[in-house]
């Protein structure tokens, strides 16, 4: 299974965002999140969303980023309102598969999102 990130740019202050996260097959997926990798800090949670529904956001974004998933395509959504210039960074998708014998973390390539102030 491989997971395709997409959706990053540049954005001014204020604006928004959508990043979508593609894995491709049938997996079964349990948990789709987000995190990001500034140039301050180390790897940072964004949010994930587990496919019973449940949702979990970082501090750092809670009221401004919704994270949402399409269960049958396997595909979770990023949507970033009200953007920061702390917001800027590599995003990564992380998507929990089912390999037969447990589930195991996989990692899908970054995208930057820089937004200026």
């Amino acid at each position: 299974v491989q997971l395709q990130a997409f959706g990053g740019g540049t954005v001014q202050s204020g604006g928004s965002l959508r990043l979508s996260c593609d894995a491709d097959g049938n997996a079964s997926i349990r948990v789709m999140g987000w995190y990001r990798q500034t140039a301050e800090k180390q790897r940072e949670f964004v949010a994930s969303r587990h496919r019973n529904g449940d949702t979990e956001y970082g501090e750092a974004v809670t009221g401004r980023f919704t994270i949402s998933r399409d269960g049958p395509k396997n595909t979770a959504y990023l949507q970033m309102n009200s953007l920061k210039p702390d917001d800027t960074g590599v995003y990564y998708c992380k998507a929990e598969i089912w390999t037969g014998f447990g589930y195991k973390d996989k990692w899908g390539q970054g995208t930057l999102v820089t937004v200026s102030s």
